[in-house]
């Protein structure tokens, strides 16, 4: 059988016994095979080097490869952009190995969103300069939060070659930089991987940490060069100009082969009989029909990868696969397995050769499996619902076919907007360009806070100053007497340690601690900005696949207490939200419709939670009293005159129900046009506005000073809106559900919502935009 033919071949026989009318496939499309584009070694190349990759089995680079390390080694910032599989780690190996070897004093530091990848990396570069004696000096070595105290000053003492991530180089690097002068003076090249993962808030504060960096880095001496490693993603040069604040070159090039690649659709149907929140219909639960591709999948002898978006999820994919294995070959059920962040390390271990060799026919995983870990020859990747951006999704589905053969690639859309829009527009997702990562790092709330620590690290001159734009920001600091001005620039004032105050990955006010009160344990921590949705008293809290839960929050101390408990029912909380705007920044008015980029004071009041069973069924509404958060942020707004609205047969009694649905469809649709969650941004909807008088919708980032979701919303207007007004009306519900106007995540309970008059409301807003 051709590698055309396979992937195909798979999905006909689990699709076996379906009839065509009931059929869950909505787009099927096969993406053929590539070969291999070759280049020769550069002469620049160290002979022990190209000999220890040779040995390890790359007689001859790909083109993309060499087009990499020819800018890396001639000075210049450049970024690698190409598929899974497609050795981007030899682009940057090559370059660092040879410019060690021929100077004794150059450094290297290599920087990872996870820990886990840079432990694959670490494992990689060792492998490949064991047994040599040329390489002993550079003792490659991680330096992160599972490194031991002793073997972090034997690798801040010794090693030439530091593996980390932007977390660790903020706090125990440049938090501590007098004691890594003699690296930061060897500074030859930093490798920023996986590079696409950066962005929104934690993007924002890995660009000012590497601009720290590389700030520390010229003041004694050292002038590096960045190389990025990336997924295929939109601009990826752009995206590392921002994150390094020059210019960089962008290969985008894809040398390597690969296997023709079946991609597959999947809609789960409805539930006979089932309702939801307000009566709405209920889906098929993603991860129970993913579980059951898993299974047929494994019948077949087929090597599969099952992506699940939660740990919960998770396991509960896995064991729902053993039970259906069980009753057809008890043998196979003992060869599928669950895979997620929380194992021991040997055990992961384990669980990667014994996928790698076979033992495993089956693995449902979350997006550990994503990154880092090299497992070959994997037949086929189910994914059940759309991983937040298309780059994750070829991410995910370049895990199989590995080795040049087929594979297939089966999406099974959830109970969400974005998913029953994609899964029903198939261009949008397999002929779209992957996204451009969004970041902000003149955000005040992440730039303040960031140049306290600069200034900690060495005084702030002019210049700087200037080049970030933020003087009226560090006077605000001075006001607060967080730094002083004198001669020699801006110092931290007497007392500040900033360093520890900053959560670069997004954290808003202070942290909660998550407590086991029946065994004292510390399950971990969430910012308090988000404690009064997630860990509120009743909640349910998932820890390493455990449930949990919540009986006490306490915020003044910072502490939320829990016991282990497995309900059958999930949480999600129940707020109210009032949205004043403080500044038009920009606007633009197309008859009865405006347009507008706002900043705005969000504030929130978490009143209760829904209790519903896993099926989605709402079981009761708790009322609670928790105290009001205001947050300021950036939102993008759109006002209707009355009028508009009452010609196109919405009456007034009915603009909330209509203006409401429209909101929640496209708080789920805006992932489609900037790199977020949908949690990561939130919405109001009203009838009449104090600040606008008028019907408006506003959707807004979910962070201080806003992450540049909002700013790309605004951007992409039209376009998101089209996709929004085409997910409501491609879905097959009558009068709306969670695929389509609900949103998990309402404040109030999903009520009003009026699906047919949303439609009508996006078809307006279209017409009236003058590019429509």
């Amino acid at each position: 059988m051709s590698s055309d033919d396979f992937g195909s071949a798979l999905l006909a026989r689990t699709l076996a016994g379906i009839s065509p009318d009931e059929s869950p496939l909505t787009h099927k499309s096969v993406i053929p095979s590539r070969t291999a584009s070759f280049a020769e070694w550069p002469n620049w190349v160290a002979g022990p080097v190209k000999e220890a990759l040779v040995e390890a089995g790359v007689r001859r680079p790909w083109s993309h490869q060499v087009a990499a390390a020819e800018h890396a080694w001639a000075g210049r910032h450049v970024v690698l952009s190409t598929g899974t599989a497609s050795g981007k780690s030899l682009a940057y190996q090559v370059p660092i190995l040879s410019r060690m070897l021929a100077d004794p004093r150059a450094t290297a530091l290599y920087l990872a969103p996870t820990k886990a990848l840079g432990a694959d990396q670490l494992r990689s570069v060792s492998s490949l300069l064991a047994g040599r004696k040329e390489f002993l000096h550079l003792q490659p070595c991680a330096y992160d939060g599972d490194t031991e105290p002793a073997v972090r000053q034997w690798a801040r003492e010794h090693s030439r070659w530091i593996f980390t991530n932007p977390d660790m180089l903020h706090i125990g690097i440049l938090g501590s930089h007098g004691r890594w002068r003699h690296f930061l003076r060897g500074l030859q090249f930093i490798v920023v991987d996986e590079c696409h993962h950066y962005r929104g808030v934690f993007g924002s504060h890995t660009a000012l940490v590497l601009r720290r960096l590389l700030r520390l880095a010229r003041a004694v001496g050292a002038d590096p060069v960045v190389i990025g490693a990336s997924a295929t993603s939109g601009t990826p040069g752009a995206a590392l100009s921002r994150l390094v604040g020059a210019p960089c070159e962008e290969i985008t090039d894809d040398g390597s082969p690969h296997g023709a690649r079946t991609v597959a659709l999947w809609e789960p149907g409805f539930v006979p009989e089932m309702t939801g929140e307000n009566g709405a219909p209920v889906r098929k639960q993603a991860g129970a029909e993913a579980a059951r591709i898993l299974a047929d999948l494994v019948l077949e002898g087929a090597r599969t990868l099952c992506f699940v978006r939660s740990r919960r999820g998770v396991e509960l994919a896995a064991l729902s696969a053993k039970r259906i294995l069980d009753e057809v070959d008890p043998e196979l059920s003992s060869r599928v397995a669950a895979y997620r962040a929380g194992y021991l390390a040997d055990d992961r271990r384990v669980l990667e050769r014994d996928l790698a060799d076979g033992r495993l026919l089956g693995v449902a995983t979350t997006n550990a499996l994503e990154l880092g870990v090299d497992i070959s020859g994997l037949d086929a990747i189910v994914v059940a619902g759309f991983p937040g951006t298309v780059a994750s999704f070829w991410q995910q589905a370049g895990r199989a076919g590995r080795r040049g053969e087929g594979s297939l690639v089966v999406l099974v859309a959830r109970d969400d907007p974005l998913d029953t829009y994609l899964v029903n527009h198939p261009e949008a997702l397999l002929d779209k360009p992957v996204e451009a990562t969004v970041t902000d790092p003149t955000n005040p709330y992440v730039l303040g806070p960031q140049l306290l620590c600069a200034a900690a690290e060495m005084p702030l001159k002019e210049a700087e100053v200037d080049a970030f734009g933020a003087r009226e920001l560090l006077e605000d600091l001075a006001r607060q007497g967080l730094i002083r001005h004198r001669k020699a620039g801006w110092y931290v004032a007497a007392g500040v340690d900033p360093h520890g105050a900053v959560d670069i990955r997004g954290g808003i006010g202070g942290q909660v601690m998550i407590v086991d009160e029946t065994s004292a344990q510390l399950l971990g921590t969430v910012d308090t900005g988000r404690a009064m949705s997630t860990v509120h008293p009743g909640a349910v809290h998932i820890h390493q696949g455990e449930s949990y839960v919540v009986d006490e929050l306490d915020l003044e101390d910072g502490l939320a207490l829990v016991h282990p408990e497995e309900p059958d029912w999930t949480t999600s909380a129940r707020e109210t939200t009032v949205v004043e705007i403080t500044e038009v920044m920009q606007e633009q008015r197309h008859g009865p419709l405006k347009v507008s980029l706002v900043r705005v004071d969000v504030t929130h009041q978490v009143i209760g939670y829904l209790r519903k069973l896993l099926t989605g069924e709402v079981l009761d509404s708790v009322e609670l009293d928790m105290p009001p958060q205001t947050l300021s942020t950036r939102a993008v707004m759109y006002t209707i005159e009355p009028e508009a609205l009452d010609a196109i047969g919405i009456a007034e009694v009915d603009f909330p129900g209509a203006l409401h649905a429209a909101e929640h469809a496209a708080i789920g649709l805006l992932p489609l046009v900037a790199t977020c969650d949908r949690w990561d941004i939130g919405g109001l909807s009203t009838n009449l506005h104090p600040d606008t008088g008028l019907p408006t919708v506003f959707v807004y980032d979910g962070y201080p000073g806003g992450a540049g979701f909002a700013d790309r919303g605004h951007e992409a207007f039209e376009m998101w809106i089209k996709a929004t007004r085409d997910a409501v009306s491609d879905c097959g519900c009558e009068a709306g559900c969670p695929s389509c106007v609900q949103s998990p995540k309402c404040g109030n309970g999903n009520d009003p919502l009026d699906k047919a008059a949303a439609i009508r409301v996006l078809d307006l807003i279209l017409r009236e935009l003058p590019d429509s």
